[in-house]
């Protein structure tokens, strides 16, 4: 097969993209027929003795080409400092428990970190609106890749929840709405609104007679 056909990653030495890779290299070994070596219930290869049949001798010729396989594929996709550190190991299943073992730990420290970050994003007027929701949902996407999901409604009051003091009114309006809200459609609110903002503002700025009496008042 080729390996295009499921564009396999390389795991990099941080493991940020453990998770991917794990998914996406199962995948491809499930179509090869050879992820069953890395089962670690799976029973070792029994040595060879006289009088076997030769059903018995296919089966274990069988099993140690499908392990060479399973393993040539594994560090296929690790990273040059990866491959160099585990290219000793024979055994596909010590290599892909050791893998995983390894980055449970970081996705665990990964998860608590990218939680914290979730909570704590404020939204301001320093900048797009749009822009920073999007920086937010970089982060939704993140937790997917460590297995966290956050549900739509809760993303949808999030996002109302992190609106900047100066979108008070419009914040009320959309927690009291009968409309039920989806991702897609309070970023097509916000959207609007933010245009809306940013065309009152260049007509303030551009006609004097505004900034005239705006003036007189201070």
């Amino acid at each position: 097969m080729n390996q295009d056909f499921v564009k396999l990653d390389r795991l990099d030495g941080t493991g940020t993209n453990f998770n991917r890779w794990k998914d996406k290299l199962m995948f491809f070994l499930t179509a090869l027929k050879v992820a069953y070596v890395l089962n670690p219930n799976l029973p070792e290869i029994p040595p060879p003795k006289d009088g076997e049949s030769d059903e018995v001798k296919k089966q274990r010729e069988k099993r140690q080409e499908d392990e060479v396989i399973c393993r040539g594929h594994i560090l296929n996709t690790l990273s040059d400092t990866l491959y160099d550190l585990f290219t000793v190991v024979k055994s596909p299943r010590e290599i892909w428990a050791t893998l995983e073992r390894e980055y449970a730990s970081q996705k665990q420290g990964a998860d608590e970190f990218l939680i914290k970050k979730y909570f704590e994003f404020k939204l301001d007027d320093s900048s797009s609106l749009m822009d920073q929701i999007h920086n937010l949902q970089v982060i939704v996407s993140k937790h997917k890749e460590y297995g966290v999901e956050i549900s739509e409604s809760m993303q949808v009051g999030a996002i109302i929840a992190k609106l900047p003091s100066s979108w008070n009114d419009y914040q009320k309006k959309l927690l009291h709405t009968s409309e039920i809200l989806t991702i897609s459609s309070v970023l097509k609110h916000l959207r609007i609104e933010e245009g809306a903002r940013i065309l009152h503002k260049k007509e303030f700025d551009s006609d004097p007679r505004v900034n005239m009496v705006h003036e007189k008042k201070f």
